[in-house]
């Protein structure tokens, strides 16, 4: 008879994979300034601006609501409502929900960018109450 593996035993079913946007909200710290709550609003407002820098965005309006949400809008492209070839979701899925996805890593895109390329709204997005996002 094969003995029992004691309770503290070390083995691979002991291992967690965290995957989406799990590692966010287990270990934040890792991907946002926890010191600083505001920085992911920063990171919302940064996704305008580099629209604006691309010269694709004239204007970004941001406003503070009286329950602390903050509302970002901007003239700009908008994010990508087609699936994604490989993916098979939208764009807006993918940025929104899947951590280092966006068009920032080259400057295919974007020649400059502020933020945390590929993170950014993503960990806003795992880090709220809510997030609601409107493409025209």
């Amino acid at each position: 008879m094969a003995a029992k593996p004691r309770a503290d035993a070390y083995t691979a079913e002991a291992i967690e994979v965290l995957t989406g946007l799990d590692p966010v909200r287990r270990n934040p710290g890792m991907y946002t300034d926890t010191s600083h709550p505001n920085h992911l609003a920063h990171e919302v407002i940064d996704n305008s601006v580099d629209e604006a820098i691309a010269g694709h965005a004239k204007q970004i309006d941001v406003t503070l609501h009286k329950d602390g949400s903050l509302s970002v809008n901007d003239d700009g492209r908008g994010m990508p409502v087609d699936i994604h070839s490989e993916h098979k979701v939208s764009g807006v899925e993918l940025i929104l929900t899947r951590l280092h996805s966006g068009a920032k890593f080259s400057k295919k895109t974007y020649e400059f960018s502020g933020g945390l390329h590929g993170v950014g709204i993503s960990v806003v997005n795992a880090l709220s109450k809510a997030l609601t996002v409107y493409v025209k």
